[in-house]
């Protein structure tokens, strides 16, 4: 991912993780549509990377042999099951500038991956997200899940002061460096993840950018949601006591640093490359 533009400068890049415990019935279209959409339209260099989750059905197999068919996906395994486990695993280990990572079933319309990362890479904001909860999101999901997330979200906002709006969409990015940072000291291992992140990142005056997303509903979705809340409650909990026992704060937290981009002269892009892009990246060199 250490390409270069037409002037000789590093391109920024970024690693996007799809997390998979037993999707082998939907990995191959999910990957396969991701990667023809960002090889079309992405300005970036980038890697997807698939972290099976010690999956027991077929699940790395098809991994592997996406990993050998498509040019931009890598595939690891881990031992045990954990969505905060993959994305440690992988985004510690990430040689790219940005780690993002997205849900399997692509709930989330792709059309908001360039402007969840495009903050990141110029240097603006530390962390993004994707919301459903923002006024501006379109969202189609039924009423139990709509109740349960809004539920979850303003426990946060009461418990914890959290001032992002959605905590659990699978739909994010952080600077590789700040979670470098961050990573030693964020215990969960589960679906927690994501709040803790994002709670400590609050906490330590990172900035933290919100994008509003068009997301449907997987009607297919294993989440145990019960499961789910008693542990999110128990880690609410635990950052409560850190809280109060004041060990929020970590040494060391890289500097945000604005970077003002130089368009390098376009030399070869899809004719369609240019209409799609924000005005502010119009200019910039195609990398796939």
């Amino acid at each position: 991912m250490n390409e270069m533009n037409a002037g000789g400068v590093r391109q920024r890049s970024v690693e996007i993780v799809v997390p998979v415990h037993n999707e082998a019935h939907v990995l191959a279209d999910s990957v396969g549509r991701l990667h023809a959409y960002l090889e079309a339209s992405f300005p970036f260099p980038f890697r997807i990377t698939i972290a099976d989750k010690a999956s027991t059905d077929t699940t790395w197999d098809t991994a592997l042999a996406l990993a050998d068919r498509l040019p931009h996906v890598h595939a690891v395994h881990l031992e045990a099951n954990g969505r905060g486990r993959a994305l440690k695993h992988v985004w510690s280990r990430s040689t790219a500038d940005v780690v993002a990572y997205m849900d399997v079933d692509l709930s989330t319309g792709l059309e908001g991956f360039l402007p969840l990362v495009a903050p990141l890479l110029s240097g603006h904001s530390d962390l993004a997200v994707g919301s459903r909860l923002h006024r501006q999101a379109d969202v189609v999901r039924g009423p139990r899940r709509e109740f349960v997330s809004r539920s979850y979200n303003l426990l946060l906002k009461l418990g914890l002061a959290a001032g992002f709006s959605d905590a659990q969409c699978g739909f994010k990015a952080v600077r590789a460096d700040v979670f470098r940072a961050l990573a030693p000291h964020i215990e969960d291992t589960a679906w927690f993840f994501d709040t803790e992140l994002l709670v400590l990142a609050q906490r330590n005056g990172l900035r933290i950018h919100e994008v509003p997303v068009d997301w449907v509903d997987d009607p297919d979705s294993r989440v145990d949601i019960v499961r789910t809340a008693v542990d999110d409650l128990k880690g609410m909990g635990r950052m409560l006591r850190a809280t109060v026992g004041r060990r929020v704060r970590i040494a060391d937290m890289p500097r945000r640093v604005n970077r003002s981009w130089v368009p390098a002269p376009r030399t070869t892009a899809p004719a369609t490359t240019t209409a799609t892009l924000p005005e502010g990246l119009k200019d910039m060199e195609y990398a796939s």
